[in-house]
């Protein structure tokens, strides 16, 4: 009797052994195997609510289990009090561990921010603050800071001129300050020795190679005819005749809706009109593309004064190197321009 005692003690030795082993295997899986089955993004603000945020987060686990298990680890890294403000992408096959301590350690995904094709600082600010956590009116500040500007080398609204349009990986939480302080670094980067070479040769001082460029890319976005239409520019500057750049109208009378600038608009009294003003409009009127900047520092050597719309409408332009030429050339656009409407 005492050998089947001994039997039967064994064998539950064993059963029970064999529960503990799959217990601590489900246990061990629950936090360390894998929990989420697909990407999945979130974003958290210094006023995101915690309960919230972890019924948003176990809803994308794959089990009970593991939303017991995210429950049990976030309790004892006190995440609730630890939870930072980001942007995060918890990825495919990440565990219940890894989930947490995402969170607990801010391990952010930086986003992609797109800077270029404003024409203002609050169009600028209004842009980014669609793909960062600040608002418009706090970039803006930022902005218009003229301690931070000076900090930067700028003055008022020429700080436009900083901005290289590209794509920019940050935290989404990026402070604007730290924003505005990467874009000079990104600005002190482009404007490498090769392209500083290339404005001392065309005479021009980095502000005004970015101001000019921005006329170029408003004027046309033919990649082709830009450096031609830099060089039309740079003879004009050099002869001291005005730029007479239709896009500065447009920015000068804050109408970028008008399509065609007639007399009228040339008359309009701003520092940025440059049929009534010699030289360069004050700022920027845009963030000019790499191309328009490259194309003024490329910029096509030629004796031609002016240029006009073709006839054909196609986006290109006539050159000519004589008033008379020039006159010639608008005729032809307006009279073709006249037909069009008549049908």
């Amino acid at each position: 009797m005492k050998v089947n005692f001994l039997k039967k003690i064994f064998v539950c030795g064993i059963a029970l052994g064999g529960f503990v082993a799959v217990a601590l295997i489900v246990a061990y899986n629950s936090f360390y195997g894998k929990a989420v089955e697909d990407n999945y993004t979130i974003y958290i603000t210094p006023q995101s609510n915690y309960d919230d945020f972890a019924a948003e987060i176990k809803g994308q686990l794959s089990s009970s289990l593991k939303s017991k298990a995210f429950d049990i680890y976030a309790s004892r890294l006190n995440l609730s009090e630890r939870l930072k403000a980001g942007h995060y992408v918890v990825g495919q096959g990440a565990s219940v561990i890894k989930v947490v301590r995402m969170f607990a350690l801010g391990e952010q995904t930086p986003v992609d921010v797109v800077v270029g094709g404003a024409r203002t600082l609050p169009q600028l600010a209004g842009r980014l603050s669609k793909q960062i956590m600040a608002d418009s009116a706090t970039l803006l500040k930022a902005m218009q800071d003229k301690q931070l500007r000076a900090s930067l080398g700028y003055k008022r609204d020429s700080l436009i001129a900083m901005f290289v349009p590209n794509t920019y990986q940050l935290y989404w939480t990026v402070s604007p300050k730290s924003l505005l302080e990467r874009m000079k670094r990104e600005s002190d980067a482009f404007w490498n020795d090769s392209r500083r070479a290339k404005l001392k040769a065309a005479g021009l001082t980095q502000y005004q190679a970015m101001t000019l460029a921005s006329i170029v890319y408003e004027e046309t976005k033919n990649r082709g005819e830009m450096p031609r239409i830099a060089g039309v520019y740079i003879n004009r500057l050099r002869k001291g005749i005005p730029l007479q750049a239709c896009p500065t109208v447009k920015y000068a009378m804050g109408d970028f809706s008008l399509t065609r600038i007639l007399y009228k608009h040339l008359r309009y009294d701003s520092p940025f009109n440059t049929y009534r003003n010699a030289g360069l409009p004050p700022v920027p009127i845009c963030i000019p593309s790499i191309a328009a900047i490259d194309a003024v520092l490329n910029y096509e050597k030629s004796d031609y004064l002016y240029f006009c719309a073709k006839p054909e409408f196609d986006g290109t332009h006539n050159f000519a190197r004589t008033l008379s030429e020039h006159n010639a050339n608008s005729r032809k656009y307006n009279e073709a321009l006249k037909k069009l409407k008549s049908k």
